[in-house]
């Protein structure tokens, strides 16, 4: 009997079960309803519409550095801890535009080696502020950029950047998300 019962045993642990992986997730975002306030700053050449769950700061360093002007800023989102970084040059003898458009096209094409494509939409809102929106696909540590000009005295450029490793997948509907107030941005965008 004690034999028949050990064989029972080992027939029953010799027996594989399958195994089905779940299949991998991400967190769940709750995100904020979409509402905007002016950002009109005494002094700076330019405003615009943000939204009303960010936070606009100063940029006070560039790579250990002062900014060029004062005027360079930061919208920061904590709630999903990402950030654009606005920059803000006046087009001169000192800033050609043509070098401006050059190196706001290097920095959004130094991405390529991680991207999956990058597409290029017009900016034309109508109140003399033309440019270029810029969308990288795949995990490009700046999935967001834009620059606008009125090709004569100002040059804006921004680019949109998370606290996190670049994971196309897991940040997309957080991507998807900011380019609408981005676009929003660039659609209010006004040169003083």
């Amino acid at each position: 009997m004690r034999y028949l019962l050990f064989i029972c045993i080992l027939f029953f642990a010799a027996c594989e079960q399958s195994y089905t992986p779940k299949p991998r997730g991400y967190f769940n975002i709750t995100f904020p309803q979409k509402q905007y306030r002016v950002f009109d700053q005494p002094g700076y050449p330019y405003t615009f519409e943000y939204p009303a769950y960010a936070q606009v700061t100063k940029d006070s360093t560039f790579f250990g550095e002062h900014p060029e002007n004062p005027y360079w800023i930061n919208i920061d989102f904590p709630s999903l801890n990402g950030k654009i970084y606005v920059s803000y040059k006046e087009i001169g003898a000192k800033n050609k535009l043509e070098n401006l458009v050059a190196d706001a096209f290097k920095m959004t094409y130094k991405h390529t080696y991680k991207a999956d494509y990058i597409d290029e939409k017009d900016i034309n809102n109508g109140h003399g502020v033309s440019g270029l929106f810029y969308e990288v696909g795949g995990n490009a540590a700046s999935a967001k950029q834009f620059f606008a000009t009125d090709s004569t005295h100002h040059f804006l450029r921004g680019a949109l950047y998370f606290d996190a490793t670049p994971n196309a997948d897991s940040l997309a509907p957080v991507h998807k998300f900011l380019q609408e107030d981005m676009w929003h941005l660039v659609e209010t965008l006004r040169w003083r």
